[in-house]
């Protein structure tokens, strides 16, 4: 294992690198894949090498949080080699473009801003590191850590993916997915920015200002809205059908495991929480 002594910098750097060698070889395997397969089931396959690769890095490095990045930037890249593969640039395309690639630019740039380091791993990852056996703990670092969360994501992407399968002009109900993506995206930026200037003022203490005042999770319902958004461009143009599954299985992880999750740890560390939680809804 290599040890983990470097800079906030050069740990950046040495995650990029890593997603540059998982994209390269994900191109590798869709091409390889794709003759003998459905091409939206060779994007899949060239998704799981790509995840087991940066799984590998994080073993390799003993930080599972070097996963962390891949949920916001696999989708824009995903949608953008997609469109340059069909050749495919309408109206929905390019709206479904913009609002992933805000989404993306965003989350991307909240985990740079967070990051710590390669010596620091989420406080999450950390916890199952100290309570599961070693056997169990790599088991839930693979399937639960890493390979859930990509197929998760990818099934909120089959929608955007349907966009590039018809030929329908966008209408109201396109624009307005488009609209829930960007307002959602930019609930998460407001979000995460009063959180991050709240606890740099007011350490150890629940942040209770701005939108945190009126939800006690605006930056997950941002990232709901997300891909309800996406779905919602979708449907306003193939109709509403089994992909509608793909945002509510994205609504039960944060309603039943992350938030539950966060809300433990909040009330283990801040007694004032709490009360907080009793004054505050769940969502705004």
């Amino acid at each position: 294992m290599l040890r983990k002594h470097y800079s906030r910098a050069a740990s950046i750097a040495l995650v990029a690198g890593m997603y540059v060698v998982a994209l390269g070889l994900g191109i590798v395997t869709f091409f390889q894949a794709k003759g003998s397969m459905p091409e939206i089931w060779a994007v899949l396959l060239a998704d799981v090498v790509m995840t087991v690769i940066i799984w590998g890095f994080g073993l390799l490095y003993e930080n599972v949080s070097v996963y962390d990045p891949y949920w916001s930037v696999i989708p824009p890249v995903f949608f953008t080699l997609w469109a340059f593969y069909k050749d495919c640039f309408t109206l929905p395309v390019i709206l479904l473009l913009v609002a992933v690639w805000w989404w993306g630019i965003r989350l991307t740039g909240n985990w740079a801003w967070t990051f710590k380091g390669l010596a620091h791993e989420d406080w999450r990852y950390t916890r199952y590191r100290e309570t599961l056996s070693p056997f169990l703990f790599q088991l839930t670092n693979f399937f639960g850590l890493n390979m859930m969360p990509t197929l998760l994501v990818f099934a909120c992407m089959l929608p955007g993916f349907g966009l590039f399968e018809t030929t329908e002009p966008a209408n109201v109900l396109t624009w307005a997915g488009f609209a829930v993506c960007i307002g959602a995206a930019t609930l998460q930026l407001v979000a995460d920015t009063q959180i991050h200037r709240f606890r740099a003022a007011h350490p150890r203490r629940v942040c209770d200002a701005g939108l945190w005042k009126h939800g006690r999770h605006p930056n997950y319902l941002g990232e709901i809205m997300m891909w309800w958004g996406v779905w919602v461009m979708y449907a306003s143009l193939r109709g509403i059908d089994w992909l509608m599954l793909a945002p509510f299985a994205m609504t039960d992880l944060f309603l039943f495991i992350s938030i539950p999750m966060m809300e433990r740890r909040q009330l283990a560390h801040k007694p004032a929480y709490a009360e907080y939680r009793k004054r505050t809804r769940l969502f705004i």
